[in-house]
């Protein structure tokens, strides 16, 4: 075996669920403020999954006070605290960007049943 895959193994998170593009998830996030520490969610549709093993991440889409956000996670990283699938989306892309144009109804994810 390659030896950065060896070692890179050692921090990989066993325990993740099965993500795809389109599943709308909630990602638990570490957060510090000051010298105290909290847990924070963010719910949204994943968009986009990049790269694979220890550098992979997930683009997070969600709307909020009717303006777009996006929050890119990496995946295996010790931030993140959990992260759960909400429901699974039908989907015919690997990348969802077109969703940043659309509002409302046309915004939606079919759901995969």
């Amino acid at each position: 075996m390659d030896l950065v895959q060896i070692l890179s193994e050692k921090y990989m998170k066993p325990e993740l669920p099965v993500m795809n593009v389109g599943d709308t998830v909630r990602v638990t996030v570490r957060v510090k403020e000051g010298n105290r520490e909290r847990n924070q969610a963010f719910e949204g549709t994943i968009i986009a999954k990049k790269h694979g093993g220890i550098n992979e991440t997930i683009t997070v889409r969600r709307i909020s006070y009717n303006v777009g956000c996006e929050k890119v996670f990496p995946v295996h990283s010790p931030t993140i605290v959990s992260v759960e699938t909400v429901r699974k989306g039908k989907v015919r892309r690997a990348k969802l960007y077109y969703i940043r144009d659309r509002v409302g109804k046309k915004a939606k994810v079919r759901e995969r049943i």
